[in-house]
């Protein structure tokens, strides 16, 4: 990895440290998540002026009225999925590609949609750059889903909404858990739906702060 990817200062391997301990600190166990999280240069996914702030436990904005996720909610939606042993996500919101990142590194294939096309561009260039082949991205509203590659094994949803977007529960596999904030901005859970043979069955996490999920595509 070159000394771009690795960070000096306060994007240095000693700060990426520091975040891992405040994460586990705050309750993440699964190492593996820790691990990605140390290595992965989240100061790439954000604007150079915000690179020093990148290992702070906290959102940054990315533009368009977007924010890249404080780390950890990265954590623990990721750490949620894993628990399923996912094979094919689903990402609805790619956002700066972060949460992508992380999770390409724990899993075979990521499908994630993006509804602002700028946003969508900018996450496939910075794959590139970072050598991850295992994202798709579309430009697309993320609350169709992705029909062409269903079912996914896991699904996770990084915006709020009132409800869960009917698609989304559909290409859901059995056996697959979808995480996603429910509730209005000043008032969302996070919750876990798992898909069995005959029901989904939810369960609520914790209080969470994320921007809209909106339809469309622009």
């Amino acid at each position: 990895m070159s000394v771009f990817s690795k960070g000096i200062g306060m994007t240095s391997q000693r700060t990426r440290d520091r975040l891992v301990q405040r994460l586990r600190e705050e309750g993440i166990t699964n190492n593996a998540v820790l691990e990605v999280i140390a290595s992965t240069p989240r100061h790439l996914f954000v604007d150079e002026a915000l690179a020093s702030r990148a290992y702070e436990d906290t959102a940054l904005p990315i533009g368009y009225g977007q924010t890249i996720s404080q780390p950890y909610i990265v954590a623990r939606m990721t750490e949620l999925l894993l628990e399923v042993d996912p094979v094919t996500v689903l990402e609805v919101g790619t956002g700066s590609g972060y949460q992508a990142a992380i999770l390409a590194q724990l899993v075979t294939k990521i499908y994630s949609s993006e509804r602002i096309e700028a946003l969508a561009t900018q996450a496939r260039q910075r794959f590139r750059q970072l050598g991850y082949r295992n994202i798709r991205v579309q430009h697309s509203d993320g609350s169709c889903g992705w029909p062409q590659f269903k079912p996914f094994d896991a699904i996770i949803v990084t915006a709020g909404g009132a409800e869960i977007p009917e698609p989304l529960l559909e290409q859901l596999a059995i056996g697959g858990r979808l995480v996603m904030p429910l509730g209005t901005q000043g008032s969302q859970t996070l919750v876990s739906i798992m898909r069995t043979p005959s029901v989904y069955e939810r369960t609520d996490l914790e209080p969470v702060s994320f921007v809209p999920l909106l339809g469309g595509a622009g």
